[in-house]
């Protein structure tokens, strides 16, 4: 474990033994993988935790900056209230409007990015952000640390059509939680390993998976 990420870990070990949290982040759903009728949970979506901060601001993802592993998108993460107050003041944040959040996050999507809430004691939401698994910390220590404890599920589960299902594997590539493989040619699906993100929802040219509430 290098020592970036051992800051991370350390901090929340603290957290954890002072009380001051349980988790450090949780999983949020692409809008995309979502019908109109589903929308019944709306803290649960990033556009809605957005519209309803005091304030918010767009800042690169400070992961993908630190490790350069990946060319995935960096200006995609969100700071909220007073943590995206002090950002915009040092310049290293600036101001957007909500459709314009929107269109980051459509845009997150296309590049296969998982969306994160992150939490300061108290479980106040500070950031959201759009992560890939070899640089975010919180989904590098699931994958690697089996971490568990700290990444927690969405409020949605993936479930797959066998019947509509062409077997193509375009959600496989999607999936950062390994919850999906091809077995001679044939589709297998883990749904213990599903954290909910919805990206292999909104890439399924078969519409063949959707989301459903745990």
């Amino acid at each position: 474990m290098d020592d970036h990420l051992k800051e991370y870990v350390d901090k929340y070990q603290r957290w954890r033994e002072q009380g001051d949290f349980t988790f450090s982040s949780k999983v949020i759903p692409v809008r995309e993988s979502l019908a109109p009728s589903q929308w019944i949970l709306p803290a649960g979506q990033v556009l809605e935790i957005l519209k309803n901060a005091r304030s918010f601001a767009l800042t690169d993802c400070l992961c993908r900056s630190h490790y350069h592993k990946c060319d995935k998108p960096r200006d995609v993460c969100f700071l909220i209230d007073e943590y995206g107050d002090k950002a915009v003041a040092k310049n290293r944040a600036r101001r957007i409007s909500l459709a314009d959040a929107s269109e980051v996050l459509k845009k997150s999507d296309r590049h296969g990015l998982v969306h994160l809430t992150l939490y300061m004691p108290g479980h106040r939401i500070y950031a959201l952000c759009s992560c890939c698994s070899c640089c975010c910390h919180d989904l590098r220590l699931l994958k690697e640390y089996d971490r568990k404890d700290l990444v927690i599920r969405s409020d949605y589960i993936a479930m797959t059509d066998r019947e509509r299902c062409n077997n193509c594997g375009i959600c496989i590539d999607r999936c950062m939680f390994d919850a999906r493989a091809l077995r001679d040619g044939v589709l297998e699906y883990n749904q213990g390993s599903c954290l909910g993100c919805g990206l292999c929802v909104s890439a399924c040219p078969e519409q063949a998976t959707t989301m459903q509430l745990r």
